[in-house]
């Protein structure tokens, strides 16, 4: 702070620094999104480990695309995710496919209405009627809790009329995951009512209506018994199980994924559910809402999910379609005049697609091989890469091994694959010695008739981390002195984020000025966007490309004639 001298002496005055630290951000977040039979349905969920995704949503299961890419992710080095469930949401009650899950004809035939997602409830008995605990999602899965309520509290009366509290005790019997709530009150006004004690809880959600009403209590149980057996519900009222979930038979639809019959219009649902997270930087749609051309989710699910890339700096994985099941059709797609790949445009320049599909051992159908879209591997090679060598390093290579996988679903020859490689379609390839891996790293702009400055993935990768890390790391700029002393501190840290990432191999050139430079002075700030309240900061690299044809040329030297 200023000093203000009034004495004869030593003054100390601490200057703030002009060093303000850019830190690089993450960049290999990847974002799945898919069905699942279990977990949240209106959040994004951030997972760390296969047996976070386990705990929250399900595990694997041979109806969810999502749940296989995820496994196959963390498999292949992936070390954090977010995940985004969607179901289908029942059409409203006069629509004519059906009203939700009501039994009986639609008007069809006679033919019975359509099942859709529904949550389990769990009706509990109370004085003065009935209070319904709800599944925190849709699903099967809810049929599987167990609620149990005992008047073993801390205040026990001696007269059971004078009974005010009660415990709470839940469990999903499918995973063992069990709840225990203490000493619940009666009283509507107090701060230990059930509509606060089960504000946290990840199996339920309860009514505000619920406060103020006791609790009836289950059948007593011998000390050091377990109230949960099987069997044990019902007539000899150890505890009340959930019902009437529903996992549904109706697949999600185009809306769905983009958030249009979702229930809460928040402009945050479907995958825009994305828009809660902190930061994603690859996002995969396994299954045909991802794949390119997919007849049933004609309302462009893939063109939007693109453009949320865009907006986030993340990168799109797309899959193959089905119908790719030779390199011919890939080709047909890929060439102009033929089916087309349907992301064009600025918004391929962030996406990248693999071609074939890939084999792999179904651990849930007794191993039998099955056909999986490419994402999840993939992303997690990207991932992986991302940690041995930096964003910078092309994803692809004799390095850019393929975990777990069987065989692509295409052998293919070098000429087949340098008949996709031109027109930007990545190949997994079965090479000799090292296996399945990884054989291209071109983006959806990447076809060589485009000539198109993100041509690369790589290029393109490490452009949207420095993008990100300095939006993130220039915010304190924002109402600074617009002046010299600012420029300099601007050139001063975003210099030194530059050369960091220079003296890691991140950019070519032999020095900091051919690799790397940072503009911020007079000659980009003239006076009139000052006045406007505007700084400009123009940082420029040289990426590295990725050296896809290595030529090596060999000639045989004669002996040398002395003459």
């Amino acid at each position: 702070m200023p000093i203000s001298p009034t004495y004869p002496g030593v003054y100390i005055d601490e200057l703030p620094s002009a060093v303000r630290t850019v830190v690089g951000v993450p960049t290999s977040i990847a974002a799945f999104v898919g069905t699942a039979p279990r977990g949240s349905v209106t959040d994004p969920v951030h997972i760390t480990s296969w047996a976070d995704y386990e705990r929250e949503f399900g595990g694997l299961d041979p109806a969810s695309d999502l749940s296989y890419a995820v496994y196959q992710y963390f498999q292949n080095g992936g070390a954090e995710a977010e995940i985004v469930r969607i179901v289908a949401a029942a059409p409203p009650a006069d629509d004519d496919g059906g009203g939700g899950n009501a039994g009986g004809g639609n008007g069809n035939g006679g033919a019975p209405a359509p099942k859709f997602p529904s949550p389990a409830t769990i009706a509990l008995p109370a004085a003065g009627g009935n209070v319904t605990l709800t599944a925190v999602s849709p699903g099967d899965w809810g049929n599987h809790l167990r609620a149990r309520v005992d008047y073993e509290t801390h205040d026990k009366p001696k007269d059971a009329k004078d009974q005010k509290t009660f415990n709470l005790t839940l469990r999903d019997a499918a995973t063992g995951t069990t709840e225990s709530y203490l000493n619940i009150s009666a009283d509507p006004k107090s701060t230990g009512r059930l509509s606060v004690a089960l504000a946290g809880s990840s199996l339920v959600t309860v009514p505000d209506d619920a406060d103020g009403k006791l609790l009836t209590k289950n059948a007593d149980v011998a000390a050091g018994q377990d109230p949960f057996p099987d069997g044990k519900g019902g007539q000899d009222n150890w505890y009340v199980e959930g019902q009437h979930g529903e996992d549904g038979d109706v697949a999600p639809v185009a809306a769905d994924y983009l958030g249009e019959h979702s229930p809460v219009q928040d402009g945050k649902q479907g995958i825009y559910q994305l828009l809660k997270t902190d930061i994603f930087n690859i996002l995969c749609l396994p299954g045909p809402p991802g794949q390119l051309g997919d007849a049933t989710h004609e309302a462009g699910i893939l063109s939007q999910a693109a453009k949320l890339c865009v907006d986030r700096r993340a990168m799109l994985l797309v899959d193959p379609p089905d119908g790719w099941t030779s390199v011919t059709d890939a080709a047909e797609a890929g060439r102009p005049g033929g089916s087309g790949l349907p992301l064009t445009g600025d918004l391929a320049k962030n996406a990248a697609v693999y071609f074939p599909r890939l084999r792999l051992a179904d651990t849930e159908q007794q191993n039998a091989v099955r056909d999986f879209p490419p994402c999840g591997v993939v992303a997690g090679v990207w991932a992986r890469t991302d940690v041995q060598r930096g964003v910078w390093k092309a994803p692809a290579g004799t390095d850019a091994g393929l975990n777990g996988v069987l065989a692509p679903q295409v052998l293919m020859t070098d000429r087949e694959n340098g008949i996709l490689n031109p027109l930007g379609i990545n190949c997994l390839r079965q090479r000799p010695v090292v296996g399945n891996v990884v054989w291209g790293a071109r983006t959806l702009k990447g076809a060589d008739i485009l000539a198109d400055q993100w041509k690369y993935v790589p290029v393109r990768r490490l452009a949207l981390f420095i993008e990100e890390s300095l939006f993130r790391g220039t915010q304190w700029v924002v109402f600074e002195p617009n002046d010299e002393p600012l420029w300099s501190s601007i050139r001063l840290n975003v210099g030194a984020f530059m050369n960091t990432l220079f003296r890691q191999g991140a950019f070519q050139g032999r020095t900091p000025q051919e690799a790397y430079q940072v503009v911020c002075d007079a000659t980009n700030n003239p006076q009139n966007d000052i006045d406007r309240g505007i700084v400009h900061i123009k940082v420029g690299f040289a990426p590295l490309k990725p050296a896809e044809f290595v030529v090596i040329h060999i000639q045989q030297l004669a002996g040398q004639i002395q003459v």
